[in-house]
C-alpha cells in the first residue's frame, strides 16, 4: 500500500489473503458479490467486518471490524484508538474541523490538550489533509486509528449535538445566567421561551439515548455561575459528561420539565414529575425527575427505572446460598415484620420489589405505600404518600388495614407513628415489609427502640433484618487475575481470620465495560434473624454490641464478609467492597 493511495475493497482483500487471513476462495467470493447501494458507501473494513469471514490465524473466530481495524493499525504503524464518548471533549474537539471537512476526509477528533490535537482517521495512508488542519490549528497533530464504523457514528452524534448547543445558544437569551439566589427568585416566575426549541429537543433526545446506551442510572444536570455539568451515574459511580452554557442548560430542564408535566413557570420549589420515553431497542423506560433550587438555577436529576430488574432471580440480584435460604424463609411467615437497610441507592426498593412480585398471588392481597412509586407493578396495589393532604405513610398504612391486606409494604419508617403503625399490623397478623436508613442490620433495632418502639413489641413482631449494599462486577470480557494485598484483605474479613482465596481478578477495561473494568453491580447481605438468643439482648437499654455478637454467633456474615465471598467468586474486587461496606464497629 502506498502513501496517498485510497483504502479501497480490492487493496484491503488483497491484502488480507497475502497475511493470510483470509482464504483466496473467500477473497474472490467478497470481490465478486454484488453490493447494494449503501454497502458500496460502506467504508471496506466495515463491509469485509459484516461478511464474518473465518479467520485463519485464529481459527473459530471471524473477522470482524475491530480485528480488522488492529490489522490495519499495524500494517500503517499507527496507534490504534477505542473511542469512548464519555472521554471526549465533545464541545472543543467539533470546533478542531468542520464537519464537512471531516466527513470528505474520514476523520474525527478525538482529543484535545495544549499539547496536541488526536485525530482519528478511516484512511491511514491518506495524509493530505493534515498540512491544511495544521495551519488552523497551530498544534501538534496525533494520528490515531479507529473502528471506522465507530468514527461515522460519533462524527454524526458529536457535530450533531455540538451544532444543536451553538444553535440554542446563540438563538437563546443573552444574558450569561444566573448570577445569584436572589437573582434566582427575581426570575423564578419567567417560562423559557427555548424549551420547545428544535435544538434543544435534539439536545434532550440525544441526552436520554446516550444514557441508555452507557447504562447510565441516575442523569444530573447542576448549574454553576456560566456553565452547566451534565453527569452520568454508571453502576454507581459519577461520570462527568458534558458542560452546558448555562442558558441552553436552563432550556433543558425546561423542556425536562414539561416532559415530566411539571410547572416550568415554578423555579423556587422543588419539584417531582415522571417521564416515559423508548429505549434505543424500543422498550420502554420511565425516568423520575426531582428539581431543587440551588444558587445558580434548577438543578435536575433523573432517576431511570429499569423495568427488568423485577424480572432478574434474586440469584441474578446476588442473593444466593444460604443468605437466599434465610431470607426467603423469613418472607414466607404469615406475619411479622421484615426490614431491609441501606443508604440511597443500595437496592432496597428492587430487593422489596422482587420479594412482593415473588409473594404476590392471586390468592393473596399485597399492597404498598411508597413516596414515592418507584416502579410501577401490576402485581399489587400500590398508593404514593400525599403530604399536602395529610396523607403519610402512618396514614397510608392506617387506611391499608381496613382494605383486608395480607402483605404490607411500607417504603421507609421514618418516625415513631409509622413505626407503631408497622408493629400493629405486624401483631393483627399481617406480612409488613419496610425499609430503615442504618447502616447495618443489628443497628436497625437500636434504631426502633430510639423511635419509641417498646423492646417486648419488637420480640413479638420483627422477623429479621437485611442490610446491603451494591458492589461493581467485574467485566467478564477483560478481568484479569491480579495479585493478594494481605492487609487489604485484613481489612476486608477484620476482626475475623478467614483463609485468602488462591486467586482474585483485577479491572482491565474493554469495549464491553466501556473501558472501566465493571460491568454490572450486584449485592451484598447482611442478615439478622431474629431467634430466641438474639431477642434476649432486646431490651429498652439494649447492649448493641453484645447483640452483634450474638447475631454473628447465630450466623449472621457482615456486609464485609458477604463482600469477601464475592471477591474469592472473582466476581468483584477487594477495593470495591471496602468502598462501599462499612467497617465493623465492635464485636
Amino acid at each position: 500500500m502506498s502513501v496517498d493511495r485510497i483504502l479501497d475493497l480490492r487493496t484491503v482483500v488483497t491484502d488480507l489473503a497475502r497475511d493470510g487471513l483470509i482464504s483466496q476462495e473467500d477473497a474472490n467470493l467478497v470481490l465478486g458479490s454484488n453490493r447494494s447501494r449503501e454497502e458500496s458507501l460502506l467504508h471496506p473494513l466495515t463491509y469485509i467486518g459484516q461478511q464474518k469471514l473465518p479467520n485463519r490465524k485464529l481459527p473459530g473466530k471471524h473477522l470482524d471490524e475491530l480485528m480488522l481495524t488492529d490489522w490495519m493499525a499495524e500494517k500503517s504503524k499507527l496507534p490504534l484508538f477505542h473511542i469512548d464518548p464519555m472521554k471526549v471533549p465533545v464541545a472543543e474537539a467539533s470546533e478542531v474541523m468542520g464537519y464537512q471537512f471531516a466527513k470528505r476526509h474520514g476523520l474525527l477528533c478525538v482529543g484535545v490538550n495544549r499539547e496536541a490535537v488526536t485525530i482519528a482517521v478511516t484512511q491511514p495512508w491518506v495524509r493530505d489533509w493534515e498540512n491544511q488542519l495544521a495551519q488552523t490549528v497551530r498544534q501538534v497533530i496525533k494520528t490515531v486509528v479507529c473502528v471506522p464504523s465507530d468514527i461515522e457514528k460519533y462524527r454524526v452524534e458529536f457535530y450533531s449535538l455540538a451544532s444543536s448547543v451553538s444553535r440554542a445558544e446563540s438563538g437563546g437569551t443573552k444574558s450569561s445566567g444566573v448570577g445569584n439566589f436572589e437573582q434566582l427568585l427575581e426570575l423564578g416566575s419567567l417560562k423559557d421561551p427555548e424549551a420547545n426549541d428544535q435544538h434543544i429537543v435534539n439536545i434532550v433526545d440525544w441526552l436520554l439515548q446516550y444514557a441508555f446506551d452507557q447504562r447510565a442510572s441516575d442523569i444530573h444536570i447542576e448549574p454553576r455561575r456560566e456553565i452547566s455539568r451534565m453527569r452520568f451515574r454508571i453502576d454507581g459511580v459519577l461520570h462527568s459528561i458534558y458542560e452546558f452554557p448555562a442558558t441552553v442548560a436552563t432550556a433543558i430542564i425546561s423542556r425536562l420539565k414539561i416532559l415530566g408535566r411539571m410547572n416550568v413557570a415554578e423555579k423556587r420549589k422543588p419539584q417531582d414529575g415522571r417521564v416515559k420515553t423508548k429505549r434505543p431497542d424500543g422498550s420502554e423506560a420511565e425516568l423520575r425527575l426531582s428539581t431543587m433550587p440551588t444558587a445558580f438555577g434548577e438543578k435536575l436529576v433523573m432517576r431511570i427505572f429499569d423495568p427488568d430488574v423485577l424480572l432478574k432471580t434474586f440469584d441474578e440480584l446476588g442473593l444466593a446460598g444460604d443468605d437466599y435460604n434465610r431470607w426467603q424463609s423469613m418472607v414466607k411467615k404469615p406475619h411479622g415484620i421484615l426490614l431491609v437497610t441501606g443508604p440511597t441507592g443500595s437496592g432496597k426498593t428492587t430487593t422489596l420489589y422482587s420479594s412482593l412480585r415473588a409473594l404476590a398471588t392471586d390468592e393473596v392481597n399485597v399492597s404498598t405505600i411508597e413516596d414515592p412509586i418507584e416502579m410501577v407493578e401490576d402485581a399489587f396495589n400500590q398508593s404514593q404518600v400525599q403530604h399536602n393532604i395529610d396523607f403519610d405513610f402512618a396514614a397510608g398504612v392506617r387506611t391499608l388495614m381496613r382494605q383486608d391486606p395480607d402483605i404490607i409494604m411500607v417504603g421507609e419508617i421514618r418516625d415513631l407513628e409509622t413505626a407503631k403503625m408497622a408493629v400493629q399490623a405486624a401483631l393483627t397478623g399481617h406480612l409488613v415489609l419496610s425499609t430503615l436508613h442504618t447502616n447495618d442490620s443489628p443497628t436497625a433495632i437500636t434504631r426502633l427502640l430510639d423511635l419509641g418502639i417498646p423492646g417486648y413489641l419488637l420480640k413479638s413482631t420483627v422477623l429479621g433484618i437485611m442490610a446491603q449494599r451494591l458492589v461493581r462486577t467485574l467485566c467478564p470480557h477483560c478481568k484479569k487475575e491480579g495479585q493478594i494485598n494481605e492487609k487489604d484483605w485484613e481489612s476486608l474479613v477484620k476482626p475475623w481470620k478467614v483463609a485468602k482465596p488462591t486467586k482474585i481478578y483485577e479491572p482491565e477495561g474493554c469495549l464491553e465495560c466501556r473501558n472501566t473494568g465493571y460491568l454490572g453491580r450486584q449485592g451484598i447481605y447482611e442478615i439478622l434473624m431474629l431467634s430466641e438468643k438474639v431477642q434476649s439482648h432486646i431490651t429498652d437499654n439494649c447492649d448493641l454490641n453484645a447483640l452483634k455478637q450474638t447475631a454473628m454467633r447465630d450466623g449472621m456474615r457482615t456486609l464485609r464478609l458477604s463482600g469477601a465471598q464475592k471477591v474469592a467468586a472473582g466476581m468483584t474486587t477487594i477495593s470495591e467492597v471496602l468502598r462501599v461496606a462499612p467497617p465493623p464497629e465492635k464485636y
